[in-house]
């Protein structure tokens, strides 16, 4: 699989974490790979790692969002657009295999696609808020 479709599916993991216990996941991550017919265990390992990465960080994740947004605290976000930001966050911070601008890039491709009607744009807003000053600067 490609990173696209490798993000796609933490996407859908992340998602998942809103309706589900958290003790409840390793089953959830357990079926969905069983319903992935093209992943091979390098893809999943991928998508496991990176999922579980982005868990362990939620917290420092969501007071990032809710300190750079107005009016939106994560309490009351649409849930598919949270688990996008929370993935981009993190791409855009801890991840320095994926560059700034793929992880905003892909983030509005993903709300297109799963969001809706404004997604792409709040998407887009909050994470432009979240543009470190020093990697700002190195973009032009």
């Amino acid at each position: 699989m490609i990173r696209t479709e490798l993000r796609e599916h933490v996407f859908k993991m992340l998602f998942q974490v809103e309706f589900n216990e958290a003790e409840e996941m390793p089953e959830h991550l357990k079926l969905y790979f069983e319903s992935l017919e093209r992943a091979t265990d390098e893809d999943k390992i991928y998508i496991q790692n990176k999922y579980e990465a982005v868990v362990l960080r939620l917290s420092e994740i969501d007071t990032l969002l809710n300190e750079n947004t107005k009016g939106w605290k994560t309490k009351r976000m649409n849930k598919v657009d949270l688990a996008i930001l929370r993935l981009a966050v993190y791409e855009m911070r801890w991840d320095d295999d994926i560059p700034l601008g793929v992880a905003i890039n892909e983030a509005v491709e993903l709300a297109k696609r799963f969001g809706g009607d404004e997604s792409p744009a709040f998407v887009n807003g909050v994470l432009s808020r979240l543009i470190p000053a020093e990697k700002d600067s190195t973009q032009d």
